[in-house]
């Protein structure tokens, strides 16, 4: 069954305290396209989990698409790039995906694993190839191989992840949409469990049968053979929040951390005080029961002086904790983190690298890493 997040554990947040992200200033440099925006980053890990050295390389991968002035418009061009992590910062390697013909409109958020020899990219296929502009949803992957350089390279052509829909799952097949607002099978995140060495999907999902419309749950997939088959969620919080986004599993210290991020926007009305920030559970398995980590599920929130200057986060196996810049924080003067009409300037680049400190069911923030 389903361990519940509910709002008892979402009210139960004491913000005095919260863990929050230090302010980030709008002085990040970086070898990227600064002509573009990049956003929902994941490493290229090994089968272990941790991210992956490939010739030397540490190799990630990010959402990217044209600055058009409007940051809204980037998620419908949205596609793959895949980064390399140096320590001069990040560097910009192109698309990961060759242009090719495929029945999807635009590349959503995924995860990466290799074996040293092979690649496997499993990410959301988001819209339609004949409908610009939808928000319907599967998740697809390709594999390719590792060349002598660490690069990847001769990718399959793109296909379903999933066959066969399971019932305690809504579609995520509507065009229409409000962004929050619209329902999920997205952002698939490959775990392979220590258990038992069985490979799995992690992906945000919204619950069927649901009591309310805030209805955001962690769906779960098994390999079987050569596809996936649909389990029931591990995660569900029907009344609490639409969105538990970016949804993965660390195993850590004998125990199944799942984390997931959200935005303040994406919770009930009547917990719309909740804050944006990284959310987990804590397991003794993979398929639970869950507890909330630090009693409420609040893992690490922006601050207060700059509520929307990151998201996204996600966790390594190494207890990495990568995201991106959604608005730079205030600067005294408000040089530099604000437009020519005074609102917040959209960041669109990789946030600073963090560390997590974990002991048992406690989370909080330990350092700032390098890079």
């Amino acid at each position: 069954m389903a361990t519940a997040w509910t709002e008892d554990h979402v009210k139960s947040i004491d913000r005095a305290a919260t863990v929050t992200v230090p302010p980030i200033r709008p002085l990040v440099s970086s070898q990227l396209d600064h002509g573009r925006l990049y956003w929902d980053m994941w490493p290229v890990q090994d089968a272990a989990g941790p991210p992956a050295k490939l010739a030397g390389r540490q190799l990630w991968m990010a959402l990217t698409a044209p600055d058009r002035g409007d940051p809204a418009l980037r998620h419908f061009e949205a596609r793959i790039h895949l980064l390399e992590r140096g320590k001069t910062g990040w560097c910009d390697l192109g698309p990961v995906i060759p242009e090719q013909s495929v029945p999807y409109e635009r590349e959503w958020a995924g995860s990466a694993m290799t074996d040293g020899a092979r690649i496997s990219l499993y990410y959301t296929a988001a819209g339609t190839a004949d409908r610009p502009r939808g928000y319907q949803q599967q998740l697809f992957e390709t594999h390719g191989i590792i060349g002598p350089d660490g690069l990847p390279a001769d990718w399959s052509p793109p296909r379903p992840s999933i066959g066969e829909h399971h019932t305690a799952y809504i579609r995520a097949d509507t065009h229409e949409g409000v962004a929050g607002r619209i329902k999920a099978f997205r952002d698939p995140a490959w775990f392979r469990d220590p258990a038992d060495g069985q490979e799995y999907l992690i992906f945000t999902a919204s619950l069927a049968g649901a009591r309310s419309e805030y209805n955001g749950a962690v769906g779960i997939a098994r390999r079987d053979g050569g596809g996936w088959t649909l389990l029931p969620p591990l995660v569900h919080a029907d009344g609490v929040n639409n969105e538990l986004e970016r949804a993965h599993v660390v195993f850590h210290a004998g125990r199944y951390y799942l984390f997931w991020a959200t935005q303040s926007a994406t919770f009930a009305p009547h917990l719309a005080a909740a804050p944006t920030g990284l959310y987990g559970m804590v397991a003794d398995s993979l398929f639970g029961p869950y507890q909330p980590l630090n009693g409420s599920g609040l893992v690490l929130s922006n601050p207060d002086c700059s509520p929307a200057q990151s998201y996204s986060w996600s966790v390594t196996a190494d207890l990495e904790v990568s995201s991106f810049v959604d608005f730079w924080s205030p600067l005294p003067n408000g040089g530099g983190a604000t437009t020519d009409n005074g609102e917040p300037r959209f960041g669109g680049v990789p946030a600073p690298i963090m560390r997590l400190m974990i002991d048992g069911d406690r989370c909080m923030l330990a350092e700032l890493a390098v890079g």
